[in-house]
């Protein structure tokens, strides 16, 4: 078994790392590692998208229609490909094996009584 000795080094030192990486930056600067983002408050719009004036639709962009059919179409030929792939588990051979052979066995009696 490998030792722990190694991790424990490793993780003690990200600590160590980390916890310095804080101290000396103070809590109200920001890290490479978070960042306040350019957006100062939420718009409350689903993906930031205005929604379009009423009785209108929203128009489709270029990349939605191939998106969705792809995706579509991907969905399909698992579903039916993963429903028709053959049974090649060791269980099933086994039991095809067992059959087999309890076969053979059950023609040998017959044919020597």
């Amino acid at each position: 078994m490998p030792s722990a000795k190694p991790l424990s080094t490793a993780v003690g030192m990200l600590r160590s790392r980390l916890t310095s990486t804080i101290r000396h930056r103070g809590a109200s600067t920001t890290s490479r590692w978070t960042s306040p983002g350019h957006q100062h408050r939420p718009n409350g719009y689903f993906l930031n998208r205005t929604p379009p004036p009423p009785g209108q639709s929203r128009k489709w962009e270029d990349w939605e229609l191939p998106c969705y059919v792809t995706s579509f179409l991907t969905i399909v030929i698992l579903g039916v490909g993963l429903n028709a792939k053959p049974d090649l588990t060791l269980e099933t051979w086994a039991h095809r094996k067992a059959i087999q052979r309890l076969a053979a066995a059950s023609a040998s009696d017959e044919s020597s009584h």
